[in-house]
């Protein structure tokens, strides 16, 4: 088997089947990127509670709910866009918002910006930024999945996590502990879909036994050999691929985001800015046609799989492949995620958790000091086990002659 399945098809609750439980709350604002939500009692921020599903004031209290969502709106989140149109700028302006972003020139992190925000820290690397005011054109999410965890509950698995890092240093534990807030960040994906033909050439091995006499110990005796009988083989497969998810941005390294894995897509809500009330957006970096390429390659290893397992046998041998792609469709994504970014002696280290799951993902220093400590310990060790190794088998200490 490949070890990259297709992704499940991510087409949440059926458009048929009537809009689901009602999510909660208020009308969403006037304004494609308006993500501020004020508090009709006191102006505060209102902010999506994952918790309850509502707009929470932490100010006053009060509670508003997402207004429930309709049947036309789930099927125009969930459809899935022209690829070959997109990379023609030719899809309808409705699929496209406007956006000010601010570019991070640390970690080259691409974050939405509310109106009237000119300056902030970036929520990737810790460092101070300061916007850039220009606006551009840019797809506009179609789906996310909200977030489920709160807070609290990604802040203690971070601890925990680091609790079990014996060798990261003290310092920097005793820093994420002091309750420094964590910041709630909706990641940009891409997703892909395609229908694909392949035409592929190559060899089947079939193993087989052979006995052969030989001489051992000065008499014969009788040893198998395992030999490789081979033939050309020609076949095709054909697979359709369902959301092949794709990071559409290079902010944070991709065997994290990966690790984070997996996502209950089938869960996508259409997009909707309530959610995003209270948490950063980042805005994506990675273009839809290098997504695309990225998505080839998980498509390939699957193929691959698939033609291995259609040439059957004990071995196989690839020696050409040609895959035609048809009806190739994406759709652009938010999933959330908790980070903290510390910054430790200088340098600056990052922590992820799944806003699904609770499952995480980080880098961290190592202790020089406990690493020689571990050693010194280990050698201490491996040497009273030598001592008493020796001891017990009459390799011991000798007494000097004459002693007695």
């Amino acid at each position: 088997m490949s070890d990259i399945p297709s992704v499940p098809r991510s087409r949440g609750r059926r458009a048929d089947a009537g809009p689901p439980p009602p999510p909660k709350a208020t009308a969403a604002p006037a304004g494609d990127e308006a993500h501020r939500f004020p508090c009709p009692t006191c102006g505060s921020d209102l902010r999506f509670s994952a918790a309850e599903g509502t707009l929470v004031c932490d100010h006053c209290g009060r509670v508003e709910r997402v207004s429930a969502i309709g049947r036309q709106e789930w099927v125009e989140a969930l459809r899935e866009l022209d690829y070959d149109r997109a990379i023609k700028n030719d899809l309808p302006a409705g699929d496209m918002v406007t956006v000010r972003t601010l570019h991070c020139e640390s970690c080259g992190a691409q974050i939405e910006l509310n109106d009237g925000e000119h300056a902030t820290e970036c929520p990737f690397c810790a460092s101070p930024v300061v916007t850039d005011t220009g606006a551009s054109r840019q797809f506009k999410p179609s789906a996310l999945l909200p977030f489920a965890i709160d807070e609290a509950t990604a802040h203690k698995a971070m601890t925990d996590w680091l609790g079990r890092l014996w060798f990261a240093p003290n310092g920097l534990r005793q820093y994420a502990r002091k309750g420094r807030r964590m910041k709630g960040i909706y990641v940009p994906y891409w997703t892909y879909d395609a229908r694909t033909r392949t035409a592929y050439a190559g060899r089947r091995g079939d193993n087989y036994v052979e006995t052969h006499m030989r001489v051992m110990n000065g008499r014969p005796q009788p040893v198998q050999v395992v030999r490789t009988r081979w033939r050309s083989v020609r076949g095709k497969v054909a697979r359709n691929f369902d959301d092949v998810l794709v990071l559409a941005s290079d902010t944070l390294p991709r065997e994290y985001t990966d690790d984070l894995a997996p996502w209950d897509l089938r869960e996508l809500i259409p997009y909707r800015p309530e959610y995003l009330a209270g948490f950063v957006s980042e805005g994506y970096s990675v273009p839809l046609e290098s997504g695309f390429s990225i998505a080839r390659a998980k498509m390939d290893a699957v193929i691959a799989g698939d033609i291995r397992r259609d040439i059957g046998g004990d071995l196989q041998q690839i020696t050409n492949a040609r895959t035609d792609l048809s009806d190739v469709t994406f759709k652009h994504i938010l999933l959330p995620i908790w980070l903290a970014a510390y910054k430790y002696r200088g340098r600056s280290y990052r922590f992820v958790v799944n806003a699904r799951t609770g499952r995480i993902k980080g880098e961290r220093p190592y202790s020089a000091v406990k690493i020689t400590l571990a050693i010194l310990a280990a050698l201490i060790v491996a040497g009273i086990a030598f001592y008493l190794y020796q001891a017990q088998n009459g390799g011991g200490f000798t007494p000097y002659p004459g002693t007695y």
